[in-house]
């Protein structure tokens, strides 16, 4: 039996991973904050002592963007620290971890999409934790995968796409910024990579490590994401709202936002045979859940 340890399991991500098929001889251990504090590194020795695990997926982490800019040791201690406690534990143990980052570390100025080798350049504390996160991972243990997403999005928790439905549900028209442009990705689609990364470095001590970017294909703006998500919605028979294309200074926010998140995925093609999907096609399933069937005619270009 192969023991995984996946953190944040009452995230987008980790709630996504125990909804994958696994093989029948991988058993997820996917405890709550009680059980495992990765503020606590007695917490994290506890658990490694309590349990021989094959690999740990740690997709938890502090995610509010614009509080971090108040709670700095906050954002810190959980997107830095415990990612180093986990990479002590991790090396200690001799397996991998698979860990989760983000386009926030990145300052928004390129005018394609990210490479991995790209220079990093947070502009804000969210996207500074985060990255201090991943020298953390990658300088603990050798045998690690960093994977930086963005734009997350699924049925469970507190996310963009949820949002519109909601309030468009009870707004007839909405303001939406127009000049940020990402890749939408789904949750499923990122625990579906890395389910693949995990079983391939526990099974093959030769396999690729480094940092690696997942997202899904294509690029929207918030507003292109917005019109998408109602249309969809609207074919489906659930909410729908016209949009207001405007801008990032119409909006502010207490923490800056990259202008461009959009990330390549060619490296994680190559080495992992991981080509992702468009994102209308991710987004179709998530509205299916929440709404409904989306007819054919209704969406996907």
């Amino acid at each position: 039996m192969r023991d995984i340890l996946i953190t944040g399991g009452a995230g987008q991500v980790g709630l996504e991973l125990a909804r994958q098929a696994w093989p029948e001889n991988v058993r997820l251990h996917i405890p709550t904050r009680a059980e495992l504090d990765l503020s606590s590194p007695a917490s994290v020795k506890e658990a490694f002592a309590a349990c021989r695990f094959a690999a740990v997926i740690n997709p938890a982490a502090y995610t509010a963007v614009d509080k971090a800019e108040e709670e700095t040791g906050e954002a810190f201690l959980a997107n830095a620290q415990g990612p180093a406690w986990l990479a002590e534990a991790t090396r200690k143990a001799g397996i991998p971890l698979i860990h989760v980052s983000t386009d926030y570390v990145f300052d928004g100025s390129k005018a394609g999409a990210y490479e991995e080798s790209d220079p990093v350049a947070p502009i804000g504390t969210y996207g500074a934790s985060k990255l201090a996160g991943e020298y953390a991972v990658r300088h603990g243990n050798a045998r690690s995968v960093v994977m930086r997403t963005a734009w997350v999005l699924s049925a469970h928790r507190g996310n963009f796409l949820k949002t519109m439905l909601r309030v468009g549900a009870v707004n007839p028209q909405l303001r939406v910024v127009a000049d940020q442009f990402g890749c939408p990705t789904s949750a499923a689609d990122i625990a579906a990579a890395l389910k693949t990364i995990a079983l391939r470095m526990i099974d093959d001590p030769q396999a690729p490590t480094g940092i690696y970017h997942f997202v899904n294909g294509g690029e929207a703006s918030w507003c292109d994401l917005a019109c998408e998500i109602f249309s969809q919605s609207a074919a489906a028979g659930g909410p729908s709202a016209a949009v207001l294309a405007i801008s990032t200074a119409e909006y502010p926010t207490p923490a800056k936002r990259p202008a461009n998140s959009r990330l390549a995925t060619a490296k994680i093609g190559a080495d992992y045979g991981i080509v992702p999907r468009d994102w209308r096609l991710a987004i179709n399933d998530i509205i299916t859940e929440l709404v409904g069937p989306v007819p054919a005619s209704g969406t996907i270009a």
